[in-house]
């Protein structure tokens, strides 16, 4: 057995093989760093600044992943020689142990190469009688890999909901069109898209009602063209009345580019859900399959609440105008939970991130264990669990995000996006010198 270690380290390797493999990860390496490169250079010649951000994000995400790496290997060798006892490691396990102890590999790794079982085996030796390593350098390297699935599941994931939910948002450009053109000769008529909205309200104003109709319309027409023409007039009654001709569709998109940095990272709170659900996931607990309703349920509730307060807005529209006053949405940000719009965001980075992590468990358990393992359950339990994650990256696409976009506009202030990035750089760099001056 020590010859055969002896015959696998790095002294009895032939030189050329070290070589070759050290050019090939270099050589990718190299390439995906001149490749982000190059996309920076990209965005920033077409003036994408928010999307640039974003890929800054991105790189300092693959640096902390690069760190995560880097101490585990650098650790690993002390975490293996930590033992303790028997007892405490046969608590809260994924898995029932096997009676017979020397098939316990051979029955969860099939897929496990003989010399790092060989390492593992080596470990254990370190151990005296009654004690078992902390961690094996096999379970190390599993959580290692798992960790780079989820970082990458998770970027593509956002990537993907940016780019669905950008196109939906872009459909609505027409309607920015046109209420453009005729604005002129509309100018003094009242809006007959408002019109048709509050006459429908009056039957809703039943709280129950209310959220039922708010419910179901994510489902099938989360954002009319009433709505958009309702809120549009309103956001620029409140924070540019002298510019009625002001592009809202434009101001949305950056507004959208600029949410897109802060929903593409891995947050300090994330981790924690990652660390906490590990935690969780014990033999009979079925924890992963009851998890994978947790971002469903709060995708729904944010979807309906946004529609609700498109529902309000209309309500107040409809009141105003029976007192005999102007009719017009009036934004403010006590329609959202605690009077924060920026709540609906970290949620929706959650439920993002919660179903990168429900897919990515699920794969990383089928290319590491395969998919007959203990910790993959059941069939009856695996597929409802890819379905609602299918739903839920569909949903938050094409319905929840584009209602984000909108209906958060509708707080009492405008948002990081109202002007392009050279003026909003102008702004900030004339403030700061007005502030330097009065000083």
């Amino acid at each position: 057995m020590a010859a055969e270690a002896e015959s696998q380290s790095l002294e009895y390797t032939s030189t050329w093989i070290v070589a070759s493999v050290c050019s090939v990860i270099v050589l990718i390496s190299f390439a995906a760093e001149r490749g982000l490169h190059h996309l920076g250079k990209l965005l920033l010649q077409k003036h994408q600044d928010s999307l640039f951000d974003a890929l800054q994000k991105l790189k300092e995400e693959l640096m902390l992943l690069g760190f995560i790496s880097l101490l585990l290997t650098v650790v690993q060798g002390p975490i293996t020689k930590i033992c303790i006892p028997e007892d405490a490691a046969s608590h809260m396990l994924p898995c029932k142990i096997r009676t017979t102890t020397h098939h316990v590999s051979e029955t969860y790794h099939p897929q496990t190469i003989g010399k790092r079982l060989l390492l593992s085996a080596e470990t254990a030796q370190h151990c005296p009688q009654g004690k078992v390593p902390l961690l094996s350098l096999e379970a190390l390297h599993h959580l290692h890999i798992f960790i780079f699935v989820l970082a990458v599941v998770h970027v593509i994931f956002c990537v993907t909901t940016m780019v669905l939910g950008g196109a939906k948002i872009r459909q609505w450009k027409h309607w920015e069109t046109a209420i453009r053109d005729k604005h002129a000769s509309r100018r003094n008529e009242p809006i007959p898209e408002l019109a048709t909205r509050q006459e429908s309200v009056h039957w809703r104003k039943s709280a129950i009602v209310s959220w039922m109709m708010s419910f179901f319309k994510q489902f099938y027409a989360s954002v009319t063209k009433s709505d958009y023409i309702t809120l549009r007039e309103g956001f620029i009654a409140a924070h540019c009345a002298s510019n009625p001709t002001f592009d809202f569709h434009d101001y949305m998109m950056r507004t959208l580019e600029v949410d897109f940095k802060k929903v593409v990272g891995i947050s300090w709170y994330l981790w924690l859900f990652v660390v906490f659900f590990l935690l969780l996931n014990v033999e009979g607990w079925h924890t992963y399959f009851w998890l994978a309703f947790l971002p469903l349920i709060l995708l729904l509730l944010v979807g309906a609440k946004l529609e609700h307060i498109i529902t309000r807005l209309a309500q107040e529209v409809d009141d105003e105008k029976a007192k005999g006053n102007e009719a017009r949405v009036k934004p403010s940000d006590e329609h959202f939970w605690f009077h924060g719009p920026n709540i609906v965001l970290y949620l929706i980075h959650f439920i993002l991130f919660q179903n990168s992590f429900e897919i990515a468990f699920f794969f990383w358990i089928w290319s590491t264990y395969g998919f007959d393992s203990c910790i993959m359950e059941k069939l009856g339990y695996i597929i409802p669990r890819l379905l609602m994650g299918v739903l839920v990256q569909v949903l938050c696409s094409y319905s929840t995000l584009p209602l984000y976009v909108i209906v958060t506009q509708m707080g009492s202030m405008f948002k990081e996006g109202m002007f392009k990035q050279h003026l909003q750089l102008s702004i900030i760099g004339w403030a700061s010198g007005a502030k330097g001056g009065g000083s």
